[in-house]
């Protein structure tokens, strides 16, 4: 950390606004906000274009300009002294899960609003320019793919295909955007960026089961998704001998173990799940005859990830062999794992070091927007608890001095990368 980066009183690294950051996140929870003290905020809903609003002020009450490109990302910019340097950018989504919570993807776009607030308290001026970032329809509950506007912005896919997406009513991306007034100009992509940070709740337990208060997150996991289909033949479960049965539940249930055991043997990022079973004909006293079940593999390189597959399959066919039950395993999705960028790495555990928290490496479960950042510039993400590693669900929570750890890494670990304009 750049030792010169101190408060008005030159002893201390300098600190957020720990109130108006809570403050923050708590009234734009007002937006969609549901009984049980969670937020309903679906993409491109009138929520979400209110929240949109809301934010979009707050940044222009900061000093900062707003562009929107046209898949609805929100770049809210603070010039810095060289303005032709390349922004350092942070940022997240604020669409949430119908059921979601107060602070997932939220989190990390106030948390960076808040670092322009702390900036413009103490008259720092930046040689990079600082941007926050929303990212369109992250969390792909109303709309598919997950993660739209960031992946559009990378390339993952075309801005054509983002529009055809269509809702459950047959609403359509590109009339959505429309209708609620975040279709900008600006081709997603060109907007260039020096390096990207996202803070983000861990949800997951890892954290707060080691009483830690900031992950230093390295990487993402890479992810495999199947639906398998086991069949073997239904019949009369009281008059068929044991031996003489092509039970599917039973073939399905040792591949489902192997899926979990798999994961265990490839610790400690190894995840094995599964999620959806379906079983035909569901009857009580019938043998079932066919089971059709979805399997999510998940590790820190693409090579355990393929490890794990071939492991399952493998055990799959050996099943398929022993039990006289087909057994057919489809890919879904596949998403490669990603590192982070060791510099951004270290800047976050630098920060951490400084200000004095706790800290531990952590690796992301679960897709951010920072995984598609990390294909075009260096990227690292900031981790702090959630209470009881619960996320996506109304009760959602984290402590208010671990919001205000998280955002006062990344300030600093923004500000290394940016740099301050010397007089």
């Amino acid at each position: 950390m750049n030792p010169n980066i101190t408060s008005n009183n030159g002893t201390s690294p300098i600190r957020i606004n720990s109130q108006r950051l809570w403050d923050s996140l708590m009234e734009l929870a007002k937006i969609g906000a549901t009984p049980k003290g969670g937020v309903c905020r679906l993409a491109l809903t009138e929520l979400d274009k209110e929240g949109r609003d809301l934010v979009s002020r707050w940044a222009r009450e900061s000093g900062m300009t707003v562009t929107i490109d046209k898949i609805g990302n929100g770049f809210l910019r603070r010039p810095g002294r060289n303005n032709d340097l390349p922004p350092v950018m942070t940022g997240s989504h604020i669409d949430t899960q119908p059921t979601g919570g107060k602070f997932d993807g939220n989190y990390g776009v106030l948390a960076g609003l808040e670092v322009v607030r702390t900036l413009n308290d103490h008259n720092i001026e930046t040689e990079a320019p600082i941007e926050v970032a929303w990212w369109t329809n992250e969390e792909g509950s109303r709309f598919v793919p997950v993660m739209m506007g960031s992946g559009v912005f990378a390339k993952a896919f075309t801005l054509e295909h983002a529009y055809a997406a269509k809702d459950t009513e047959g609403k359509g991306v590109k009339e959505e955007l429309e209708r609620i007034g975040y279709i900008g100009t600006e081709e997603p992509g060109d907007h260039p960026i020096g390096s990207y940070f996202e803070t983000h709740i861990e949800q997951g337990p890892v954290l707060e089961d080691n009483d830690v208060t900031i992950g230093v997150v390295t990487g993402v996991l890479g992810i495999r998704w199947f639906d398998c289909t086991v069949t073997g033949m239904e019949a009369h479960a009281g008059p068929t001998p044991m031996g003489l049965r092509r039970d599917a539940l039973q073939a399905s249930s040792r591949i489902m173990q192997e899926v979990v055991a798999s994961a265990l043997r490839h610790a400690p990022h190894g995840r094995g799940t599964v999620g959806m079973v379906r079983v035909h004909p569901n009857s009580r006293n019938v043998i079932p005859g066919a089971v059709t079940f979805t399997i999510d593999l998940r590790n820190s390189s693409d090579t355990l990830v393929d490890q794990m597959t071939a492991e399952v399959k493998a055990f799959a066919q050996k099943v398929s062999q022993e039990t006289g039950c087909s057994v057919e395993i489809v890919p879904t999705s596949s998403y490669p794992a990603q590192s982070f960028s060791p510099d951004c790495i270290n800047a976050v555990e630098r920060a951490a070091t400084a200000l004095g928290y706790s800290h531990m490496p952590a690796v992301s479960g679960a897709g951010h927007d920072a995984v598609y950042m990390a294909r075009l510039a260096p990227a690292g993400m900031i981790f702090i608890p959630c209470k009881d590693g619960i996320s996506h669900n109304e009760i959602e929570d984290a402590k208010p001095e671990h919001i205000t750890a998280g955002c006062n890494v990344l300030l600093h670990a923004m500000l290394e990368k940016a740099g301050i304009a010397q007089a």
